[in-house]
């Protein structure tokens, strides 16, 4: 567990106002004293976010936030980066504090919280020092809320036993090769080991989809594109699905036997984290572009590209191949993704293997939102290959 990577983690965010009892929280979750508390409000300035074990979920992750009452030009920066934890998260537990007379923030981000479909679990803080507001509450924001105190931990058993209901309710999809293959199937994993692949390692995708067909009793065979022709030539029987990367689609797809199933790992990352469906229409619509075209790639991770980067090189060398030198590209990364998407005729957006699935459907909605296609990069690519109908996914 202490091994599991962050995307694959349940992100729990902690919300509430200033010295509201958050960083308490999440000691008293802990066990221990893993956030800084402080009788200051305003002490938490940016979202930490911490690993943890909790019964009934496993691997999670715990965003402790800044309050979102803070004020000032500092405090609007950090209200601006809990308001951003939200396309992170996949549950958010609220603390409340006080009376409920003026409750305006708390209905404010109640709004927001179910406009991104978050489940939200309401705790009222200090309920040692007299529980007359909980029902007040309760009126105001019209949900039950569970009495916390840090003092005594009241609350804490509740809180875990809802916080694993809704762990369980989550409905995000584990299996990322689905129906694709079986227990007994043999799987053939075509790696390409560029400039790209890290020293000494695969990347995320290759060891998910990997671990995956392990779980599965799938037996999973792996090679270079180089080494393709001889490996298919030892197999008795043509595998049941090929998964490579989708940057030698063309290459694999004219080597495997006719009638051999074929996808990528960009592919079913799309499907394990994003929306397929919208993916594969934004990737029709990519084929329609205008010669003057604004294009926007999204990628997840923050990182230094290669000299034959796929966000940065290897698609938009497809694109211009396609369109023309007159189109616009630009690229970001990480947390970098604009607001406003209106000036983009598309986003193409990478496989996300280090984001959760919910960050990355807030930017899929986000999209859709203001009436711009996105897609991805495996469905891109196989759409300007000319190979989208041949892809399974």
């Amino acid at each position: 567990m202490t091994n599991t990577a962050r995307s694959a983690r349940y992100h729990i965010g902690i919300f509430g106002r200033r010295n509201a009892g958050k960083s308490s929280l999440i000691n008293a979750l802990a066990g221990q004293n893993v956030s800084i508390v402080s009788d200051v409000a305003g002490t938490t300035t940016d979202v930490v976010w911490k690993n943890i074990e909790l019964p009934g979920i496993g691997a999670a992750v715990i965003g402790d936030t800044a309050g979102y009452d803070d004020s000032g030009d500092l405090g609007e920066l950090r209200v601006e980066s809990t308001r951003r934890a939200i396309a992170r998260i996949d549950l958010a537990v609220m603390l409340l504090t006080g009376n409920p007379c003026n409750a305006v923030l708390e209905k404010e981000w109640q709004q927001m919280f179910a406009a991104a479909d978050i489940p939200v679990i309401y705790l009222l803080a200090r309920s040692d020092e007299g529980t007359a507001a909980l029902q007040e509450w309760s009126r105001v924001l019209g949900v039950e809320i569970i009495p916390f105190s840090s003092v005594t931990h009241e609350g804490v058993p509740q809180l875990l036993a809802r916080m694993a209901a809704c762990h369980s309710n989550d409905g995000n999809i584990d299996d990322i090769t689905h129906s694709l293959v079986k227990a007994g199937d043999v799987v053939l994993l075509v790696m390409p080991q560029d400039a790209q692949a890290p020293t000494g390692r695969l990347i995320m995708p290759q060891v998910q989809t990997l671990r995956n067909l392990l779980d599965k009793h799938c037996m999973p065979v792996c090679c270079a594109p180089e080494e393709l022709p001889r490996l298919l030539s030892a197999l008795k029987e043509p595998p049941a699905l090929v998964i490579t990367d989708s940057q030698v689609f063309p290459q694999v797809k004219q080597q495997i036997p006719q009638g051999t199933r074929l996808t990528s790992f960009s592919v079913l990352m799309a499907r394990h984290k994003g929306d397929i469906n919208t993916f594969r229409a934004g990737a029709k619509h990519l084929l329609s572009l205008k010669p003057d075209a604004r294009i926007l790639i999204a990628e997840a991770c923050s990182h230094i590209p290669a000299n034959e980067d796929i966000g940065r090189v290897k698609l938009p060398r497809l694109l211009r191949k396609r369109f023309g030198d007159g189109i616009s590209i630009d690229v970001v990364s990480g947390n970098d993704f604009p607001a406003d998407l209106s000036a983009y005729d598309i986003v193409i957006h990478c496989g996300a293997c280090m984001f959760t699935r919910r960050h990355v459907l807030s930017r899929v909605r986000q999209a859709r939102a203001q009436g711009v296609p996105i897609t991805n990069y495996g469905v891109a690519i196989a759409a300007l290959t000319g190979i989208l109908h041949d892809i399974v996914y």
